[in-house]
């Protein structure tokens, strides 16, 4: 969720916690099952604010003091900012004219975002076959959500597997959210990934929660000229 978002969407603002949970069983039988949690907000705008902790993104953390930090999208501004929440730091960022890509092309890219598991992989080489099949619609989280599974089939020595791999992902979307609210995804490589929305909420979220505090430092970063400047 870090980073631009592929998708902006208008007039449909919400909260909610994301909860993804991976399980990977060993060949001895023992589990490795690591939760995590973050927070997302979305106002009409299609300004996006994330809360993560970086428990779950290793590679974002290299101080170990650094226990959460928040991400904004604003489309309308074309900025981003990303916020150390100890050392009270705004991090901005531009990314083109006010940000406003064409949401048809980047529909796909969200959805394909939320049925990979946390390794990474899409669909692999040329050869596999790739199944996708409609599960119609149900009620999740209070929302009304169309699903896909997705199955591939590696065949034996494509990857240096021995014998056929099966990889199964399964996505429920919203069309009122404009955003997938179940994900599933099953890899023998990496076991499973499990992503959800809850606690959703349809209100408008305060203004407050897509600027950088007042008595945050602003420090300009990767755009026009401004890199390594800081202002206060």
């Amino acid at each position: 969720m870090a980073g631009i978002p592929r998708h902006v969407v208008r007039n449909a603002p919400y909260s909610a916690t994301m909860v993804t949970e991976t399980t990977q069983v060993l060949s001895d039988g023992n589990r490795i099952h690591h939760p995590t949690t973050a927070r997302i907000y979305r106002d009409s705008e299609g300004r996006v604010r994330n809360e993560q902790s970086l428990a779950g993104l290793d590679s974002l953390a290299p101080r170990s003091d650094v226990q959460q930090v928040v991400f904004i999208n604003d489309p309308v501004a074309g900025v981003n900012y990303a916020l150390n929440l100890s050392e009270k730091t705004a991090t901005k960022s531009t990314w083109g004219r006010g940000g406003r890509r064409d949401a048809k092309q980047q529909a796909e890219p969200d959805r394909g975002m939320a049925s990979r598991g946390r390794s990474g992989r899409g669909p692999d080489a040329a050869g596999s076959n790739v199944k996708t099949e409609p599960l119609g619609r149900k009620t999740i989280a209070g929302l009304a959500a169309d699903g896909t599974r997705t199955t591939i089939i590696i065949p034996a020595g494509q990857v240096g597997n021995e014998q056929p791999m099966r990889i199964v992902s399964e996505m429920w979307y919203s069309p009122d959210l404009q955003a997938p609210v179940l994900s599933k995804h099953w890899d023998p490589r990496a076991g499973e990934t499990v992503f959800r929305l809850v606690n959703i909420s349809r209100s408008e979220p305060a203004a407050a929660l897509f600027l950088p505090p007042p008595d945050y430092r602003v420090i300009e970063s990767i755009g026009d000229g401004g890199r390594g400047m800081a202002q206060k």
